[in-house]
């Protein structure tokens, strides 16, 4: 029966696509075309009846369930597909090996026939000795080159551990630049000595042969390869040395990483086309395979060998580090680096068992780029470090003018370089992502999605270092207007108390404005925002009068001036000095230091003792025999020399009031007098002049009464009494306590 044109799809899927894409990874490995794959499922009698019973499924099924599995099978699952790559890399590898034995067979019977015609050991020989020369030549060389250039090489360690100026690590960094180039210059130089040594003195002179242009060619490759990690593990010069490891870990690490790229580099660019001219070129794919498992295996011995050393010396570094994401980070590659590393090799195993031909290549690009990346990242890094670690310092000048700007700076910039080394770090991961095609940025970047969410991220860092500036601009203003030292000089109580108020206010809207526009540009709708904030702000309003109360009133006294930052003042019934004023409350340290934190709220009369002037009002009694025209006048010389004396002369502001008898009192005759002074110094200027009218007083004498009453005796009805007879007391009286 002819089957329909629809149920030839899942046919023609089996017959070609299923074999192909099997024999796809078994091909790249022994060049074996997919028709022989396609002969050998045929000829397998198991999978011959598998395929015959599967056609007769989709002849019997419907078409809609041949277009189902057809479907199927051309939309295979995760689970398949893993499960195809596992079965792929296994038979890859059986056959590889069989292969292996095969030529191995081939070999000892003498049936090995290489790309040049039949295998000839006398061929192999000439060119295996044409090739030792050659490299004999180009080490020599090479190994001179490096001896020449050893004092140079002393030298650049030598200022990268002692030179004076720029930071040691871009000193660090100069010193193991200029050590690479000289490296790199050996490496050309010794490639083109080897070059004319294989060219004019080895084989038929003007011609370079095959063997000789592999070697050159992986040589080149392989010392760069080692010049690099020389930079990173550089054993003999401590200060041409990259990462900061002893120097005895640093040999160990660069001599095993030297031998294995060696072991890889020489094995595949070398040996294994050789093989395959001279031998057989599937003696080269065995040969291939053999040495990717004992680089591999090499690898994973010195890795678990290595694991808790490593280990422990990250934790060690960690432990050292001064910065939390430092020591998060380095803790976090403590307890994992040995499964990136072996994942790593597993990753690159597979690879080059499944595409020899492609994946050396692109395993080793990736590689260099992820290092290279890596290197660039680790040197920002700790440039970045660095800068955080190191204090800002300005002029002795700028300190005197804006005292709380170096603060503010050491607070700021810090943060803001760690928040770049976290941008550092995202972009390092995502690069090397990016360099093993996990990731592909340049076209997610170049989609709508992904431009969009650049530009965001690009705009929020722009706001939040233009709102910082701002903050750190308008802050240093108001401190310079605050400052006694510059602007116009001693700002007045008002004044300070204003700038005060509106630091705190700036303070709050800038904050506000900030995290508004920042969610506006992360593509958040602010409108639900703000519209919850006003209906929050009417719910306080209802909820908190008395808040809305200390609020307004509060407002009111700074419009009306009624009182500053360290005014003296009256409020609620206390009395002290104003030292902090907020939009809502006073903060009063009375006489005896005791804080008081007054609600505006509960003022309902604010007494200031500090505006424009001052009386210092004195009310002096002298007894009533005293002549009260004489008082006066020695009140009036008292505030004569207190007008002489310098000290209080600036405080005085006009001559002394008399007022004259104000009272004539139980036991003295009360004189007011009142001395207009500076405001907040008639205290000070009462005290002083106390004290000089007690000593004209006393030079006067002029009787300061104190409390006295008068005693009558029973007399006549005129007043007259008898006098009272006081005899002075006996000794023995007085101690006796009688008296005569």
């Amino acid at each position: 029966m002819t089957l329909p044109t629809r149920r030839l799809l899942p046919l023609l899927w089996l017959l070609f696509a299923l074999p192909l894409g099997l024999a796809q990874a078994q091909s790249q490995t022994t060049d074996t075309p997919p028709y022989s794959a396609l002969a050998d499922l045929l000829e397998n009698e198991q999978s011959r009846d598998a395929l015959v019973n599967e056609l007769r499924n989709l002849a019997q099924g419907t078409p809609a369930e041949a277009n189902a599995a057809a479907s199927a099978a051309a939309e295979p699952s995760a689970s398949r597909e893993l499960a195809q790559s596992t079965r792929a890399i296994a038979e890859g590898l059986g056959d590889q090996f069989t292969v292996l034995a095969d030529v191995l067979n081939n070999l000892a019977e003498g049936r090995l026939t290489g790309d040049n015609g039949q295998f000839s050991m006398s061929g192999l020989l000439d060119a295996s000795l044409n090739l030792g020369l050659v490299i004999a030549a180009t080490l020599a060389a090479f190994l001179l080159l490096r001896r020449l250039a050893g004092p140079l090489f002393s030298r650049l360690d030598h200022w990268s551990r002692h030179g004076a100026g720029n930071t040691p690590v871009l000193r660090l960094v100069l010193c193991v630049a200029l050590a690479a180039a000289l490296d790199v210059l050996a490496v050309g130089l010794a490639y083109v000595g080897g070059n004319l040594v294989a060219t004019f003195a080895v084989g038929v002179t003007g011609e370079q042969s095959t063997q000789a242009s592999l070697f050159l060619n992986a040589f080149m490759v392989i010392e760069l390869l080692k010049a690099g990690l020389r930079m990173l593990f550089s054993s003999r010069y401590n200060g041409l040395r990259l990462l900061p490891i002893h120097a005895t870990e640093a040999a160990y690490w660069n001599r095993w990483l030297a031998l294995l790229i060696s072991l890889l580099g020489y094995g595949v660019m070398v040996m294994e086309p050789l093989v395959a001219i001279h031998v057989s070129p599937a003696l080269s794919q065995g040969l291939n395979t053999l040495l990717m498992l004992a680089a591999f295996g090499y690898a994973v011995a010195v890795i678990l060998k290595n694991r808790r050393r490593l280990s422990a010396a990250l934790r060690d570094r960690a432990n050292q580090s001064s910065l939390t994401a430092s020591k998060l980070s380095l803790q976090l590659l403590a307890r994992t680096w040995h499964w990136l590393a072996l994942g790593y090799f597993t990753v690159v195993l597979v690879l080059v068992l499944l595409s020899p031909s492609n994946a050396l290549p692109f395993v080793l690009f990736a590689t260099l780029k992820t290092l290279g990346v890596i290197g660039v990242g680790a040197l920002l890094s700790a440039l970045l470090g660095q800068i955080i670690g190191r204090r800002i310092r300005l002029s002795d000048d700028l300190r005197r003018k804006l005292p709380l700007l170096e603060a503010r700076l050491n607070s700021y910039i810090p943060n803001g370089l760690r928040f770049v080394r976290l941008l550092l770090l995202t972009a390092v991961i995502l690069l090397s992502l990016n360099a093993w095609q996990v990731l592909d940025l340049a076209t997610w970047y170049a989609s709508d999605a992904g431009g969009v969410l650049m530009g965001r991220i690009v705009s929020v860092a722009f706001i939040l270092a233009m709102a910082a500036a701002i903050w750190v601009g308008l802050a240093s203003l108001i401190e310079h207007k605050l400052n006694p030292e510059t602007g116009t000089g001693m700002p007045s109580a008002r004044t300070q108390t204003l700038l005060s108020l509106f630091r705190s206010a700036l303070a709050v809207l800038l904050v506000t404005m900030t995290v508004m526009i920042a969610l506006s540009e992360l593509g958040i709708d602010i409108g639900p925002l703000i519209a919850g904030a006003g209906v929050l702000g009417l719910a306080i309003g209802f909820g908190a009068q008395k808040l809305v109360q200390d609020v307004i009133t509060g407002v009111f006294i700074q419009i009306e001036n009624a009182m500053n930052t360290g005014d003296v003042v009256t409020l609620g019934g206390i009395t002290g000095t104003a030292e902090k004023l907020s939009i809502r409350s006073v903060g009063i340290r009375d006489l005896s230091g005791t804080y008081h934190i007054i609600p505006f709220s509960s003022v309902d009369t604010v007494s200031n003792y500090m505006r424009d002037f001052a009386y210092h009002v004195g009310e002096y009694r002298v007894a009533y025999r005293e002549n009260i025209d004489e008082a006066i006048a020695h009140l009036q010389h008292a505030f004569e020399e207190l007008v002489a004396d310098p000290e209080q002369k600036p405080y005085v502001l006009e001559a002394l009031e008399v007022a004259g008898v104000i009272a004539l009192a139980d036991s003295s005759v009360n004189i007011r007098v009142r001395i207009m002074t500076a405001p907040g110094m008639q205290w000070a200027v009462g005290r002083a002049y106390n004290r000089l009218v007690k000593m004209h007083f006393e030079q006067a004498g002029i009787e300061i009464p104190y409390p006295q009453s008068t005693v009558h005796f029973e007399g006549s009805r005129q007043g007259e009494a008898p006098a009272l007879k006081l005899e002075r007391a006996t000794s023995s009286a007085r101690h006796t306590g009688t008296c005569g």
